[in-house]
């Protein structure tokens, strides 16, 4: 008999109900240019829109609203390169309790300021050379914090599904949903909700060359632990995949590409140019695949999400213009 998944669609349908008023409903965006290129009617969830410019304030908060008051007045934890980090700091803010974030010393100083903006402490760390899981559990074991991790922990993951939850309203049914893959957070949560509601819709994710986790892991059928990923979506610089969400992508996810930094900036200036918005590296990858065709088979009516557009002039301008 196989095991209960650590994650529902009912998990799915409470964050909602837990996220409204606090996430943005963000829009599903069309093209017709950009179908003509694809060969595929293709539907933009675009969370650049979302509160804090990415997804994952939907995790975040969905994990911290379900906090014992004791555990809140405590304070909350989190270890990020950057979205989870705002999110968290964000969290805390809305939930009246405080943060303390652990980031990587390279994050990307726009990130930085932003969850110092929303009040949280920040301590950073080497990327290449430590381990933030260790790192962050240990912080929060000596603070008493309550810790938030970036990607495996059923709420957080629960609260990114709300994201595909949205869009299938909005869309109707769709052949396939391409996701953005770093810790495997979104992904897990989008596949939840879809295969819920269309159980034939094809999952596909989508990693940088550079970091290959997931896709590795999938088709050993374990995790497998790779050397820190140099890539410019550093939303995506992941070695392993979490361990709860890899127990659900094995068993939802159909298949996982890759694309290279130099399609990614592609999709990031078309996504500019076009369709008139602004994404990060991580948050372009999904239209990455679509642009430089990385999804085989392609279906007829397909749904991308755009994860975040967390990205400051300088280092936007630099990429687009290279």
């Amino acid at each position: 008999m196989a095991a209960a998944s650590p994650v529902t669609f009912d998990d799915v349908r409470d964050a909602a109900a837990r996220l409204k008023g606090i996430a943005h409903r963000t829009p599903v965006l069309t093209s017709r240019t950009l179908d003509a290129l694809v060969g595929a009617e293709v539907f933009i969830k675009c969370e650049n829109f979302q509160r804090i410019g990415a997804f994952k304030i939907r995790g975040a908060y969905n994990a911290a609203a379900q906090l014992s008051p004791e555990q809140l007045a405590k304070g909350i934890a989190a270890y990020s390169s950057g979205n989870h980090a705002q999110a968290t700091a964000l969290a805390a803010r809305e939930l009246g309790t405080s943060a303390v974030i652990l980031m990587p010393e390279d994050a990307p100083r726009s990130k930085m300021a932003a969850t110092a903006g929303y009040g949280a402490e920040i301590v950073t760390y080497d990327r290449y050379t430590q381990d933030r899981t260790a790192l962050g559990e240990a912080l929060a074991e000596d603070r008493g914090l309550a810790l938030i991790p970036p990607y495996d922990h059923p709420h957080v993951i629960a609260g990114q599904g709300t994201a595909a939850l949205e869009l299938l309203e909005d869309t109707g049914e769709l052949d396939a949903l391409v996701v953005p893959v770093g810790g495997g957070g979104l992904i897990a949560g989008s596949a939840t909700t879809a295969k819920a509601l269309h159980p034939g819709i094809r999952m596909i994710g989508v990693e940088p060359e550079a970091g290959d986790d997931t896709k590795r892991s999938l088709e050993s059928g374990e995790r497998v632990t790779i050397p820190v990923p140099r890539t410019i979506a550093d939303g995506q610089a992941i070695s392993t995949p979490g361990e709860i969400t890899f127990d659900i992508n094995r068993r939802l996810v159909d298949a996982v590409t890759l694309v290279s930094d130099e399609e990614i900036v592609q999709a990031m200036r078309f996504a500019f140019e076009r369709l008139k918005i602004v994404l990060e590296p991580s948050g372009a990858t999904g239209l990455a695949a679509l642009l430089s065709a990385r999804v085989d088979n392609l279906p007829r009516r397909i749904g991308v999400i755009a994860s975040g557009g967390n990205i400051d002039t300088e280092r936007f301008t630099a990429l687009i213009s290279g």
